[in-house]
């Protein structure tokens, strides 16, 4: 976390949290969700529009990869100054890229170690890692399929229902709720 949002947490710190604002997708693209898209429908809701616009100024993203984490209740969340921007995900928290040589790095630039695979009932390929569980983009399923079959991951079947209560995170953290799942 940036040492400007610690010392703006600690002059502020009765700052309300804001949701729905802020979508993560399953590219690893930053949404921004103003009224008028949250009025078309919730971000999982696949009504047209109601994800929002994707982020494209390099600097705020930067910004948001290096204060993007999760609270006690696995709500993910992006630290804005003193205030909390809770994240709408489309499908995990972190979305993963993985290099021919087996290295994998999160959509925030962070590096990680596999500690194995998983494929859903639609064939979507996630990662549990050391930072948590992922999905792989889509550009890098053939990459991380080679990697499969050379026996560098295991992988096991899992229903894509199941992922945010087991590996704890939230997919539409609500005002109120700390429920995962």
């Amino acid at each position: 976390m940036d040492d400007l949002v610690r010392q703006a947490m600690a002059k502020w710190p009765h700052v309300p949290d804001c949701y729905g604002w802020l979508g993560l997708d399953s590219r690893g693209q930053w949404l921004m969700r103003d009224d008028r898209v949250q009025a078309l429908g919730t971000f999982q809701s696949g009504v047209p529009g109601a994800k929002g616009s994707v982020l494209r100024h390099d600097k705020l993203i930067e910004f948001i990869h290096r204060n993007y984490e999760a609270d006690a209740q696995g709500r993910w969340y992006f630290q804005n100054g003193p205030q909390r921007v809770y994240v709408e995900l489309e499908s995990t928290p972190l979305i993963w890229r993985v290099a021919a040589d087996g290295s994998v790095q999160a959509h925030t630039g962070r590096h990680t170690q596999v500690l194995d695979g998983l494929v859903d009932e639609e064939g979507y390929l996630y990662l549990n890692t050391t930072l948590g569980l992922g999905l792989v983009h889509t550009l890098d399923v053939p990459v991380a399929a080679e990697l499969i079959e050379q026996g560098r991951w295991t992988l096991q079947v899992c229903e894509r229902s199941s992922l945010p209560s087991r590996f704890g995170f939230v997919i539409s953290p609500q005002r109120g709720s700390g429920s995962v799942g």
